[in-house]
């Protein structure tokens, strides 16, 4: 998952502040196309980080755009400049836990 810049989206008759895209690459002919699923949306930090999903879709990466395909990184990329979206930054989940005398902090990026 990754931070975007906000966007507004309509879902069920209103308007909605999406903030997260999500990604993942469903199929690769290993020659000359890809496809990747993503969904645009929020997530919850108050139920265990997840994610509601305001609009979702498949898209293609084919021709000079999958030649160019090394990093996920790119493909992330590609997705989001499809979507018109900006990615801002990685989604990351902070939990503390505290057992006397030792308190820990983890972060996991999602």
């Amino acid at each position: 998952m990754k931070q975007i810049e906000p966007v507004t989206v309509w879902s069920n008759g209103q308007e909605l502040q999406a903030n997260i895209l999500n990604s993942y690459g469903q199929s690769d002919n290993l020659k000359s196309e890809a496809s990747f699923y993503y969904a645009i949306g929020v997530v919850s930090t108050d139920t265990a980080f997840m994610m509601t999903t305001f609009a979702s879709g498949q898209l293609t990466m084919s021709g000079q755009a999958y030649a160019d395909w090394q990093t996920n990184q790119y493909a992330w990329d590609w997705v989001a400049s499809q979507l018109n979206l900006t990615i801002i930054g990685d989604v990351a989940t902070t939990t503390t836990t505290t057992e006397a005398p030792i308190t820990t902090t983890t972060t996991i990026l999602i």
